[in-house]
């Protein structure tokens, strides 16, 4: 069976999406960005990462995942040089549990206050 979640208090999609969708015990989150939900964005890159880090453990929860599912997770930043800013955030989320992961500089991302987006794909084996 599908499940496809749109979740109270998570900003509303831009387009025709779910924030997150699981399949057995396959999980997929959208990508999610570091506006707050009352449509404000920090100047930060590092409150920006929080925020979407946030989002990300939101998603996961309501289709039954923790941080220590995610096998795999795409960054995208409009500034890459600042990579090692966000580093510590993701130690401190995911901890012993390291996904495989992807880093993309991009151009711009749906909003010109965005600086990153990131998407997870979650396994739950318990």
């Amino acid at each position: 069976m599908i499940q496809r979640h749109l979740i109270p208090g998570q900003l509303k999609p831009v387009s025709h999406y779910c924030h997150v969708v699981r399949a057995d015990r396959h999980v997929w989150v959208s990508g999610s960005v570091g506006m707050q939900d009352d449509g404000s964005v920090p100047d930060s890159t590092v409150e920006q990462f929080r925020i979407a880090v946030a989002s990300i453990d939101t998603c996961l929860r309501q289709a039954g995942a923790q941080a220590r599912h995610v096998v795999k997770v795409t960054v995208f930043m409009t500034d890459i040089s600042e990579r090692p800013l966000i580093n510590p955030l993701r130690i401190e989320y995911f901890g012993e549990n390291r996904p495989a992961s992807t880093l993309v500089e991009v151009s711009a991302l749906v909003d010109p206050r965005l600086k990153v987006e990131i998407e997870a794909v979650a396994y739950i084996d318990d």
